[in-house]
């Protein structure tokens, strides 16, 4: 059993959930002591992030660690899931109504 994690999914919601603060990276970095370019690595899913830190960036960020975890399990029945709700959450909501309707197209319902 593939028990992978996505790093690229976790660092994406590290990377929104920081956006919808208005922080930049820099502030992220600095309260954790961190260079800029690692935090960088972080959001982009190139370096594993430890458990440690994740309770650390979702403390500052003030989101729910599980909520950057959740179906970041590449083995999970849920990692689709996962991966369709972060695309819809950088869409406008008339974006959203095309891609529903367009995945109810596709599966003719």
């Amino acid at each position: 059993m593939n028990n992978e994690i996505d790093y690229a999914v976790i660092g994406k919601r590290i990377k929104h959930a920081r956006k919808n603060k208005s922080l930049k990276q820099h502030h992220l970095a600095e309260h954790l002591g961190l260079s800029d370019s690692y935090v960088s690595q972080i959001e982009s899913g190139k370096i594993a992030v430890s458990l440690k830190r994740l309770a650390q960036i979702s403390n500052f960020l003030d989101v729910d660690m599980g909520m950057l975890l959740t179906a970041s399990n590449k083995s999970s029945n849920n990692y689709m899931i996962g991966e369709l709700s972060d695309i819809l959450l950088e869409c406008s909501p008339e974006e959203k109504k095309r891609v529903v309707g367009a995945i109810k197209a596709f599966l003719n319902k």
